[in-house]
């Protein structure tokens, strides 16, 4: 079952001293629930592989067509298994299949090992395993690190959503700022820029009164 992180109590102490802004954007989301997903590697970064340039609905109406096409067995041993045609039926795209099987072959061989033997492992070195794998780049590494390992210091930078959230809380304008403007911000949340990012997250949802101009 998933279960919060243990650090989140430390985390939002740390984020409200450090970043006033940030606090209150705390205050106006609230509790954080950040909750991460207790799947393994290969389920994880199949449904990202999946969910690629689809919206929510059509993405998860494919998936459970994989699933079926799997016959409810998410591995990588499956998979290979599985002919093209149920999976190109179930609506996976020449590349996203050429992506999956590619995910399937790089599993078994160990290339990307399961969720307990990437647990131990730094971030960078899970990210630069995951992006050995056609279709995964360092977008789709961090959110698994963020979504799935439940690690404490990650800041997707390059996020659009994170960038819009930025913009419209420190700069008066409003404008997009380039990703290295967020990392150099960012370095005041660090060691939970996993919450602050989940923080900006939200304030697109729930437009507050936090915001540099007021």
């Amino acid at each position: 079952m998933a279960t919060k992180p243990t650090y989140l109590s430390a985390a939002l102490r740390h984020l409200r001293k450090a970043d006033p802004v940030l606090g209150g954007v705390i205050a106006d989301v609230g509790p954080c629930r950040l909750t991460p997903a207790a799947r393994d590697t290969f389920e994880a970064l199949l449904e990202s592989i999946v969910y690629q340039q689809l919206n929510g609905k059509a993405a998860a109406t494919i998936h459970g067509r994989v699933v079926a096409a799997l016959g409810g067995e998410l591995s990588p041993a499956r998979l290979r298994r599985t002919p093209d045609a149920p999976l190109r039926g179930a609506g996976l795209s020449a590349n996203k299949l050429a992506a999956a099987r590619d995910l399937a072959d790089k599993c078994l061989s160990g290339v990307v090992p399961p969720r307990r033997r990437l647990e131990p492992l730094p971030d960078a070195e899970i990210v630069a395993r995951l992006t050995q794998v056609r279709g995964v780049g360092e977008w789709t590494a961090q959110m698994f690190l963020m979504f799935n390992l439940a690690r404490p210091d990650v800041l997707p930078a390059a996020d659009f959503g994170l960038r819009k959230a930025f913009g419209l809380l420190y700069r008066k304008n409003g404008r997009l700022p380039p990703p290295a403007a967020l990392e150099r911000h960012g370095r005041a949340w660090a060691p939970y820029r996993t919450v602050a990012s989940w923080y900006l997250w939200r304030r697109l949802d729930t437009p507050g009164r936090s915001q540099a101009s007021r």
